[in-house]
C-alpha cells in the first residue's frame, strides 16, 4: 500500500479509503452488515495497509460511527495509527435545528459523533453538503472553533458547486483540505470546474461512489437485472446514473479488464488512482472480494493508451450528487 499526503497537509493517508457506510445494521439500508459480519472485511483492510476510514453521522442511524470506533480501536495498537473522517449536515436530531450547518447543529453534532465513535477527536471533519439556510460565514466560524477546541484536526467538504466551495474557502479561518466529490468513470463532470480548482488550491480529492454504486463492478446487467441487494433497494442509483449514457463506458471497462485478466472494479478504481489530484477513492465493501479488488487496484498500473480507451466512450451528464 502506498501512502500520500492529504492535499497540501502533512496528514498521511493510504491510497485506499475504506467507506464505513456499509457497516452497522439499520432499517434505512437493508444491505448494511452488522459488526460481526463487517469485522473480517475491516481486518483484511488493515492487514492490507489501509489506515484511512470514512463515515458520517447519518449513516445507519449513527450505527456506522459506533461500529467504526469499536473496530478500529480493536484492530490498531494506538489512535495515532489510523485516520478517521466523519461528516455533518443531515438530520440526526429532532426539531428545526436537528440538521444543517448552523453553529448550533455543528457543535452538537461533533460531540455526538465523538461519543458514538468513542474518540477524543476525529482527523477529518467534513460538511456532507452545502446548507442554503445558513450563512457560510457562520458555518466556517463554527468549524474553525471545532478545530481550535481539539475535536477535529482538519476540515473537509463534500459535493457542492465549485463557486460554493470557493466562497467557503474565501471566508474560512481554517480552510477545507479535502473535497469528497462524486467522481468515477461513468460520471466525470467534476473535471470541468471542481477538480481544476482543487488542483490549483492544493485540496485533496477523495471521491465517493468510485464504482458508480456498483455499476462498474457488474451489479446491474446489460439487460437491466439488478444482481445485488443494494442495486435492488438503493433508489439513489436511478437519480445518479443513466443506462443509455453509461453502458458504453461499463462495457469498455469490462473489455480492458478482460484483456488484463482482472475485474472491472479493479480497472475502474485504478483509473481513478491515476487521475491528477485524487488522494484516495472511498471504497465500500460488503464482501471480502470487494476489498480485495480495491487492494489489487492500488497496485494495478494502466498505460496511457488504456486510460485513453477507458475515457473515450464518455458522454456528458447532467450534474448529479450535489443534493442529498
Amino acid at each position: 500500500m502506498l501512502y500520500v499526503n492529504l492535499g497540501s497537509t502533512g496528514l498521511r493517508v493510504s491510497r485506499v479509503c475504506l467507506g464505513m457506510m456499509s457497516f452497522g445494521r439499520h432499517e434505512s439500508r437493508q444491505w448494511a452488515l452488522d459488526e460481526a459480519a463487517a469485522e473480517p472485511i475491516v481486518r483484511r483492510a488493515v492487514e492490507g495497509g489501509v489506515i484511512f476510514f470514512d463515515t458520517a453521522d447519518v449513516y445507519n442511524g449513527g450505527q456506522s460511527e459506533v461500529v467504526t470506533g469499536r473496530m478500529l480501536g480493536k484492530l490498531f495498537g494506538s489512535r495515532e495509527e489510523y485516520v478517521v473522517a466523519t461528516k455533518v449536515h443531515g438530520r440526526t436530531m429532532p426539531g428545526e435545528n436537528g440538521r444543517g450547518l448552523s453553529r448550533k447543529h455543528i457543535l452538537a453534532s461533533i460531540d455526538a459523533s465523538l461519543r458514538r465513535l468513542g474518540l477524543d477527536y476525529v482527523d477529518l471533519y467534513q460538511i456532507h453538503r452545502w446548507d442554503g439556510l445558513t450563512p457560510i460565514t457562520e458555518t466556517m466560524e463554527a468549524l474553525h472553533d471545532v478545530v481550535k477546541a481539539g475535536k477535529a484536526r482538519y476540515l473537509g467538504a463534500s459535493s457542492m458547486h465549485a463557486w460554493q466551495f470557493a466562497k467557503a474557502q474565501r471566508v474560512a479561518a481554517t480552510r477545507f483540505v479535502s473535497m469528497q466529490n462524486h467522481y468515477n468513470l461513468i460520471y466525470r463532470e467534476e473535471e470541468r470546474e471542481m477538480i481544476p480548482q482543487c488542483l490549483d488550491q492544493g485540496v485533496g480529492i477523495v471521491p465517493w461512489s468510485p464504482l458508480a454504486r456498483g455499476l462498474l463492478a457488474g451489479s446491474v446487467t446489460t439487460g437491466g437485472e439488478r444482481r445485488t441487494t443494494r442495486a435492488s433497494t438503493d433508489p439513489y442509483i436511478d437519480s445518479l446514473y443513466r443506462p443509455d449514457l453509461d453502458l458504453p463506458v461499463i462495457e469498455r471497462a469490462a473489455e480492458v479488464a478482460a484483456e488484463r485478466a482482472v475485474s472491472g472494479a479493479q480497472v475502474a478504481l485504478s483509473w481513478l488512482l491515476h487521475k491528477p489530484g485524487v488522494t484516495a477513492p472511498i471504497v465500500g465493501a460488503t464482501r471480502l472480494q470487494h476489498l480485495e479488488d480495491a487492494l489489487a487496484a492500488e497496485q494495478l498500473p494502466l498505460s496511457d493508451e488504456e486510460i485513453k480507451r477507458l475515457e473515450e466512450p464518455y458522454t456528458p451528464h447532467p450534474v448529479s450528487g450535489i443534493d442529498l
